[in-house]
């Protein structure tokens, strides 16, 4: 594919995924925080704080530098994926609160994924660090991940009907979109790819098992539900790759930078797939328990 028609498919790609997003919202799912505060706010802090944290010495310890660090750090920033709510469905979590999760995380990261790729600039490029935090660049971010939401919002309160039918479908779709835009960066950035892959591999296949254990055992240890618990995991474990790719190429022109969110793209599942079957398997002796 080339650079033109993938600058051209990236955003409308992410559109039509955010969108679907956007169907199955409503405002009393960003309300739905108040109801779960405890659960909300411990998979919020993991996701906004201790994650770029543990990113950031992951990075330190494998030495990755320059622009696949920050494609790095950009990946760490990115609110959870739309699969996350299949895997936690698979894993006994609590969807509802999944949907939750996200719906805010897509908000937030607005503000943090600029704030992130400023200080990782400062960081591994040693480069104005401004650059993450000028307004055209919020306002990129903005129109690429919240304006397809809010559309999808929209159309979900004015044609109610339709959305719900919709739904299912939509999540296919944006499943196999978010493939295709994995597939076609990886193919566009082959050569990188293939000179860091070994440590890029390794890296986020490392990132994923800690991104969902930190997001499983942090809500536990604070008395958080299971199935809650399993939703923060499932959530926190499984970033949007689809988003910081398009950062990467459509807000900062960089395609290096969007080279860790494809590997990541493709190996999470790995992981992903593994958690939400052994939590499953463990939950059915809870769940037979419960109904004796």
């Amino acid at each position: 594919m080339g650079s033109t028609a993938f600058a051209v498919f990236l955003p409308l790609a992410l559109a039509l995924v955010m969108f679907g997003l956007g169907l199955t919202l409503t405002v009393d799912d960003f309300a739905r925080v108040l109801r779960y505060p405890a659960a909300a706010a411990i998979a919020l802090v993991c996701q906004m704080v201790v994650l770029p944290a543990v990113c950031l010495g992951l990075i330190l310890l494998f030495r990755v530098e320059g622009a696949l660090a920050v494609g790095m750090m950009l990946l760490a920033a990115a609110p959870g994926g739309p699969s996350a709510n299949l895997f936690s469905h698979i894993a006994g979590g609590h969807v509802a609160l999944n949907i939750t999760l996200t719906a805010v995380n897509s908000v937030l990261a607005v503000f943090t994924m600029p704030l992130v790729v400023a200080l990782s600039y400062t960081v591994f490029l040693d480069g104005d660090g401004s650059i993450g935090l000028r307004p055209d660049k919020f306002a990129q971010v903005f129109a690429i991940v919240l304006v397809p939401v809010a559309l999808g919002m929209w159309v979900h309160r004015r044609f109610t009907d339709w959305a719900l039918r919709m739904r299912g479908a939509v999540k296919v779709l944006s499943i196999v979109v978010l493939a295709l835009v994995v597939t076609a960066a990886v193919a566009k950035n082959f050569e990188t790819l293939t000179e860091h892959l070994g440590e890029l591999a390794a890296l986020c296949l490392v990132f994923a098992v800690l991104s969902l254990t930190v997001g499983y055992f942090a809500p536990r240890l604070f008395g958080v539900d299971d199935d809650q618990a399993v939703a923060s995991a499932m959530e926190i474990g499984i970033h949007n790759g689809a988003i910081a790719i398009a950062v990467a190429v459509s807000v900062l022109h960089n395609d290096t930078m969007a080279v860790p969110g494809a590997v990541y793209g493709v190996l999470m599942n790995i992981p992903a797939a593994a958690a939400a079957y052994l939590l499953a398997r463990r939950r059915k002796p809870e769940r037979a328990t419960a109904t004796v």
